[in-house]
């Protein structure tokens, strides 16, 4: 059986078709299928508060082609969720029901919480009994949660994204909201270790030397940022081989990282492969367990 997630962000739109792999009593999830799209929604949304009737029509088409891939894939259950550009738009829910109407794809605009709720329930299976703060990185928002003994303790969700920041549209004090929530919420006498998710993280790891398979470290990220940035737009597309919705909010998004970590505390980032759209995968199977459809 295949099940499928699309994640609508403020930069990107993604598709995401996974089979279910049983071994024994362990479920595990393959993925067979991925596509991202650079539909750049926030910057309709923080420059003019609604999404444009071009941008409409883009993500019309989009869903139609995922819609084409996933009956190719004979896909049993999906789900669309929509995040931080969507439900800020004020025609965002509007546009979700014509797009409805003119491909079939329902997509469900979830709230901070929400997000956070289901890139939580992946992540913390990558998690041990330390401290933990869990940055994740969009568009157009940041989610922080922070975990003791693989339990989440708190979370906060702040209006600053890689896509905000290039245009220039964070709300105001927010860079200090996150410092003052980080250090009213860090337990700062036990160690912190920081975990990355977000695609903007993933590449910046990609690029960087690592202690081990899965981390790396404030250092190198600071590193790998400075060299970035030391590049035109143009070099970082055709020297760094960067795509170009990547390669103008990059640094934008380590800042964000970077901020967070210092603030922390943190000197080690663990980058596991997982983001919302794996949360969404786990949800549709969670939904059908229930209705007894596995």
């Amino acid at each position: 059986m295949k099940l499928a997630a699309i994640d609508i962000g403020s930069n990107a739109a993604r598709l995401q078709i996974s089979t279910i792999l049983h071994n024994d009593d362990v479920v595990s999830f393959k993925r067979v299928e991925y596509v991202r799209f650079p539909l750049r929604l926030g910057h309709d949304v923080f420059n003019f508060g609604e999404l444009t009737p071009e941008s409409e029509a883009r993500t019309t088409k989009l869903m139609q082609v995922y819609k084409l891939l996933m009956e190719l894939h004979e896909v049993e259950e999906y789900m669309a969720c929509a995040t931080s550009a969507m439900r800020e738009a004020s025609n965002g829910h509007e546009i979700a029901k014509r797009i409805e109407a003119a491909t079939g794809v329902k997509i469900h605009i979830i709230d901070g919480q929400k997000e956070a709720e289901l890139i939580n329930n992946v992540v913390v299976q990558a998690l041990d009994d330390r401290q933990f703060l869990h940055i994740d990185v969009g568009g157009g928002s940041t989610e922080l949660n922070i975990y003791k003994n693989r339990q989440k303790i708190n979370s906060k969700s702040f209006k600053i994204g890689s896509v905000r920041l290039l245009e220039g549209k964070e709300t105001k004090g927010a860079w200090r909201k996150i410092e003052d929530w980080v250090e009213e919420n860090v337990d700062s006498s036990q160690e912190i270790v920081a975990v990355g998710t977000g695609g903007n993280i993933s590449k910046l790891f990609n690029l960087a030397s690592k202690t081990s398979e899965a981390d790396t470290t404030l250092s190198e990220i600071e590193r790998i940022r400075n060299y970035i940035a030391g590049f035109s737009q143009e070099d970082r597309i055709n020297k760094l081989r960067l795509n170009a919705d990547r390669a103008d909010v990059i640094v934008p998004a380590a800042d964000i990282y970077i901020s967070v970590m210092r603030w922390a505390g943190a000197q080690q980032i663990i980058v596991p492969d997982l983001g919302l759209k794996d949360g969404i995968i786990q949800l549709v199977y969670s939904q059908l367990v229930k209705k007894k459809r596995i």
